[in-house]
């Protein structure tokens, strides 16, 4: 036995001693911090939402909070063992604030551009939509391109501080641009003949029309732009981020995505 030992240690050039000295200097694996463990410490899972955009997120007269990503966020918070919690934000104020680290995640219909990439981590795609016109049903025919929309007799409308007033001032330069600031109202301007267009996500479109059947959707199944929503994570907290990756796939393979989905837009 003892000669065995000995021939093992000449083999291969370690001895003992050295196998030890060679353990103590390897450095051992430090614990790396994420705002998970913050979350689950607290309790809460804070959630910044603009409230104004259906179906995503809109906040009731009464206060509360409701749509497709609320309902989403509470059953992040439930596989975590924590309450969630609303922090309302606007399209202008959302980066500003979860820098500012005044909420753990933002939701509620946020498209994916990359000066807010440069700024914070997305988690995987939760949705692939892109931008659509919405008009009066009686107009369909007559916008039907982005030719047909960047006229000066065109009266387009767009909500301040997002994806949709960006969109409007690079494609529709011609066009009579309104920025309304009210985006739970907007679509009544159209209504109302006080304006013609807005062109904003396609499911939004197809939400409004569900609505108010005198508004339609202009080709929500082919849009004028390719768009891709998803939540805004804290920038380098790539724990946090695999977190939420593994629960949003979880809910996408298992159904329950899709059934949150359909409540909203069905």
């Amino acid at each position: 036995m003892a000669g065995t030992a000995l021939a093992v240690t000449f083999a291969t050039g370690i001895t003992t001693a050295t196998l030890a000295q060679a353990q103590s200097a390897t450095p051992q694996p430090s614990t790396v911090h994420s705002r998970l463990d913050d979350i689950v410490k607290s309790g809460t899972l804070r959630a910044c939402a603009t409230g104004d955009y259906k179906p995503y997120s809109f906040r009731r007269p009464d206060g509360q909070f409701e749509g497709i990503d609320v309902d989403l966020v509470a059953s992040l918070a439930k596989s975590l063992g924590v309450k969630p919690a609303i922090v309302p934000t606007t399209w202008k104020a959302l980066m500003e604030d979860f820098s500012a680290g005044k909420c753990d995640i933002a939701v509620g219909g946020i498209s994916v551009t990359l000066d807010r990439a440069a700024r914070a981590y997305y988690s995987k795609v939760v949705m692939i939509d892109g931008k659509s016109p919405i008009v009066r049903c009686a107009d369909v025919a007559k916008y039907q391109t982005l030719a047909d929309l960047n006229k000066p007799s065109t009266r387009a409308i767009a909500n301040p501080g997002g994806t949709n007033e960006r969109f409007a001032r690079q494609h529709l330069p011609n066009a009579t641009l309104t920025i309304y600031p009210d985006n739970v109202t907007i679509f009544q301007q159209i209504a109302d003949g006080k304006a013609d267009v807005m062109v904003t996500d396609s499911s939004e479109t197809l939400l409004q029309h569900k609505l108010n059947p005198a508004l339609c959707p202009v080709n929500p199944d082919k849009p004028l732009q390719f768009g891709e929503k998803a939540y805004l994570l804290p920038r380098g907290d790539d724990v946090f981020k695999h977190y939420v990756d593994q629960w949003l796939n979880l809910a996408q393979k298992t159904g329950e995505y899709r059934a949150v989905v359909d409540k909203w837009l069905k």
